[in-house]
Parts: C-alpha cells; structure tokens; sequence
C-alpha cells in the first residue's frame, strides 16, 4: 500500500509538470515553429491523458481493494458470530450431556442399596424399601390401623435385615394396640425388646407393654416393667416416664 500511494504522488507530479510546460507555451514560442508546437501541445496532451488514465485506474484499483478488504472485513464478522455460535451450542451440549449423566446417576443409585440412618442406627437400605416402610407409616397416621398393620408385617417379611427392622415392629405393635389386641401388641413389643435391646426403640416397647397392662389391671406385671426400664435404660426420656408412672401406681 506504501509503494502504491508512492506511485501515485509519481503520477500527480508528472501530471503537474506537463501542466506548466503547457503553460510555460507561449513565453518559447518563437523557438518552434507552428508544427513543432502544436507537436509539442499534441504529445503533452497524450502524456497527460494517460497519466490521467493511469490516475483513474489507480483509483479504481484502490476502490476495489477497499471493496475487498469490506468484504473481508465482512466476512471475518461473519465467522467471527458463527464462531461464537457454535461456541455457545457446544457450551450447551455440554451442559445438557452433565445434566443427563447426572439424572441418570440419580435414576440408577435408586435401584442400588444406600447406607442411611434410621432412629439413629445406620445401616443398608435396599432399593424400594424406604417407599414401603413410608407408605405403612403414612396408613398408620391417617388412622387406617388394620391397614397399617398389614403392611408393617409385609415390610417385616420383606426386608428381615433392613435397619428399619426395630421401628417397624415397634409400630406394628401400636397398629394393634390401636384395634385393641392387647396380648398381640405386647408380643411384637416383647420382640423388640429381646432382639434389639440396645436399639433406642426398646426402652419405648417396654413403656407400651407397661401400658398395656396397667391398662388391663395388671399392676403388679406392670410395676416390675417399669423398674426393668428404669434400671436397663437409666436416663433415657422412657426411664424418665416409667419413674413417673411407678408413682402413681397404687
């Protein structure tokens, strides 16, 4: 582009001085004759036309290459969106395939067994069996009893080393004390007690069993209950109750 602009100062200089030599004409014309001068004028004028022509195409040659380089320009722009485009949808891709993997690991862990804690014991849930213990204790606080009751033994069958094994006989055991089964509620309660002494609902069980027996009259049975609790599980919101309920016994 130096050299070009260069080229044309070229031009516009030779331009310039054939002009003045036209000028300067008529000041020498008594050195030539008529014929030389007009000669002279003739192949000024040629000179001049052709760097004239030479001036244009120049131009033109420049405006086509500022045309180019719009065009050029043009098209970088173009790319340059498409670019940002494509970079948006691979941005999106990505972050689709994420959020697929990521509900898809979510789908599969259901059907894998998880450790979870339940009444403070951890242990292996297996697949369904939250849903099922949930679905029993959602029968039992809507009232639904004898339902309840039937579903905390499925679940009891169901899952023999589940971690909800404690709680769910010790609310099998008041599904049946609410339809009045005295002697059956105790035994499910008797059952917690002896397989899981040390799970925090069998201090609760032998509370319920005390009940029922006081509720039957069985005071004497009842007052040996509630000393077990408050010797085995001295200190415990049960042992607390159980203390309580030895006075008032009469």
């Amino acid at each position: 582009m130096k050299h070009r602009f260069s080229w044309l100062r070229s031009v516009a200089a030779a331009g310039a001085a054939a002009s003045a030599l036209l000028m300067a004409g008529p000041a020498h014309a008594g050195l030539f004759d008529d014929d030389q001068a007009r000669q002279a004028i003739l192949d000024l004028r040629s000179k001049t036309d052709s760097l004239a022509n030479q001036m244009s195409a120049a131009q033109r040659t420049i405006l086509d290459q500022s045309n180019r380089l719009d065009q050029l320009n043009q098209q970088v722009a173009t790319l340059r969106g498409q670019n940002e485009d494509l970079t948006n949808q691979l941005t999106t891709l990505q972050k689709q395939q994420k959020d697929y993997y990521t509900d898809l690991d979510a789908r599969l862990k259901k059907f894998e067994p998880q450790q979870q804690t339940v009444d403070g014991v951890q242990g292996t849930v297996q697949p369904g069996e939250t849903e099922t213990f949930n679905t029993a204790s959602q029968q039992f606080r809507a009232g639904d009893f004898k339902t309840a009751a039937a579903s905390f033994r499925e679940f009891i069958a169901k899952y023999p080393q589940s971690p909800y094994q404690p709680t769910a006989q010790y609310w099998l055991g008041n599904a049946l004390y609410a339809q009045r089964d005295y002697k059956g509620s105790t035994a499910v309660w008797q059952n917690v007690v002896k397989n899981y002494p040390q799970h925090p609902r069998a201090p609760e069980a032998l509370l319920a069993i005390a009940n029922n027996q006081l509720e039957q009259g069985q005071k004497a049975q009842a007052r040996k209950t509630l000393q077990q609790i408050t010797s085995q599980y001295a200190g415990s919101d049960a042992a607390q109750s159980a203390q309580t309920k030895l006075g008032q016994i009469k």
